[in-house]
């Protein structure tokens, strides 16, 4: 059975890495803070309040698929906190890693300005996020590798909404019996 390859996706400040924690703790998985991957000049432009463009984004989503795609021994699968806004973004993690099912974090402006505004120790300053929302390609009803999942609910209900799509999608997806 192939290993369970997940991105779980937003804008900044929509609980990506929250959720994806939870998630992989779940389901026994490791996971990955996609921010973790990304070059230090990136960072830095971050860090700054310089919007990334695509050229800086290329090598990380690269990487991002290459860590889902793993190796033989990788086990059962791996959890990645990923933005992946636009389609061609999670064109191109789908090219490397395989298949992959994203977990979309979808919420309003308004309510992810205001959790940014209260987190603490994050380089992703809250000025960026009109840029995200503007680059943000909301995923299709021909994207059926997505789940979609509102932001407004409990981390627990999230995760809980989210196995059960999981395991309504696992033989569309080739995911393991063990979702």
């Amino acid at each position: 059975m192939p290993a369970l390859r997940l991105i779980v996706m937003g804008v900044s400040g929509c609980g990506k890495s929250t959720v994806s924690q939870a998630l992989a703790q779940r389901l026994g998985l490791d996971m990955v803070d996609g921010d973790d991957l990304h070059l230090p000049e990136s960072v830095a432009k971050m860090r700054s309040g310089i919007a990334l463009q695509d050229v800086d984004r290329w090598p990380w989503l690269d990487r991002i698929g290459g860590h889902l795609a793993g190796s033989p021994d990788t086990g059962p699968g791996r959890v990645v906190a990923c933005s992946a806004l636009r389609r061609a973004y999670r064109d191109r993690i789908r090219a490397r890693a395989g298949k992959v099912c994203f977990v979309f974090l979808k919420g309003d402006f308004e309510l992810i300005a205001q959790r940014m505004r209260q987190r603490v120790g994050h380089y992703m300053q809250a000025g960026l996020l009109g840029s995200q929302f503007q680059t943000l390609e909301t995923p299709g009803p021909e994207e059926t590798d997505v789940i979609t999942l509102n932001i407004a609910e409990p981390v627990e209900l999230l995760v809980e909404q989210a196995l059960v799509a999981l395991q309504a999608h696992r033989n569309s997806l080739a995911l393991p019996t063990s979702v």
